[in-house]
């Protein structure tokens, strides 16, 4: 049984590690402050004796003993890191320092959930790891991009200069259960929009494109990267490199909810990435890692679970 502590654990990808760890036997501290990560998302893990929950600000120091740390604290929806954009790189970067501090301190294995954010609006299609992005750093998006960025050079720095045991995952667009519904994230925006019989609204014409992958797929390769090899620490893109246009996800939506949904257009907010998909061979390389589940399995559980959310 090993001791993990998970940061922003209480957030969508956060309650599903969590649970997943739970169940592979380990005991798990779950570390959130509930700006965007929600109580509802863990409740069902409180009376498990071998999980525990501190509300806390990782901007803050913290000390606890731990075997495995994975940071994944910080808004990563539009909405909510604009929201308040000094408190996201602040996150990002303060996150990062305390987390690498108590990784170095306890000898922990540390992972960073960083993003595809980090390659901005790409003029390399798919992304590979050793792209360097197209970033804008005074834009409305880069204390997010920037943050992640900022992380990224922060880890591999403390692992450079102090030896701190890490790893870095690029996290491309991941949907499913414990999603917020008003994250502003198209997978989310669409079902909701579908479900509620509302137009749905489409940022330019549509034709961008985006890779989703499902959870499930996910935390599969965030735990394989966790207890890969020593010498293996990254950045791994994990994502799922079937492309679709925004437009393309719109209409597949709306037939699988069979609603009568109009498609309304409204102008591209700045710095809105055209193209995102990964290339994933070295996840499958390095870690025998590939997304398995397909975009409408994952919607039907996706639907299903707003369709039960929104009718409470």
């Amino acid at each position: 049984m090993k001791k993990i502590l998970v940061t922003g654990g209480a957030g969508f990808i956060g309650s599903h590690l969590c649970e997943r760890l739970l169940n592979k036997g380990n005991e798990v501290i779950c570390l959130d402050n509930y700006f965007t990560g929600q109580k509802a998302n863990i409740v069902h893990l409180l009376d498990n004796p071998y999980f525990e929950t501190v509300r806390h600000d990782v901007t803050i120091p913290f000390f606890i003993e731990t075997d495995q740390i994975y940071n994944l604290a910080c808004p990563a929806s539009p909405v909510h890191y604009q929201f308040d954009a000094i408190q996201t790189i602040k996150t990002s970067v303060m996150g990062a320092i305390n987390a690498l501090g108590l990784a170095k301190r306890t000898k922990a294995r540390v992972l960073q959930a960083s993003t595809s954010e980090v390659y901005g609006d790409p003029n390399v299609h798919p992304q590979v790891e050793a792209y360097w992005g197209n970033v804008n750093p005074i834009g409305i998006r880069s204390c997010y991009d920037e943050g992640k960025r900022c992380a990224e050079t922060l880890f591999m720095d403390y692992h450079r200069m102090n030896n701190v045991d890490i790893k870095i995952v690029r996290i491309f667009n991941t949907y499913g259960p414990r999603m917020h519904p008003n994250d502003g994230r198209v997978v989310s925006n669409f079902i909701v929009q579908a479900l509620q019989g509302k137009d749905i609204t489409i940022y330019g014409d549509g034709k961008q494109t985006r890779s989703f992958q499902y959870i499930d797929d996910l935390i599969n390769g965030m735990i394989k990267m966790m207890e890969s090899s020593n010498e293996f620490i990254g950045p791994v893109n994990i994502g799922n490199p079937n492309e679709f246009t925004i437009l393309e996800l719109a209409q597949k939506v709306i037939e699988m909810v069979g609603s009568k949904s109009k498609l309304i257009y409204k102008p591209l907010p700045s710095d809105d990435p055209m193209q995102r998909c990964p290339d994933i061979s070295l996840a499958k390389n390095e870690l025998n890692w590939q997304p398995m589940i397909q975009l409408e399995d994952g919607l039907i559980k996706t639907i299903e679970y707003f369709d039960k959310l929104l009718s409470k």
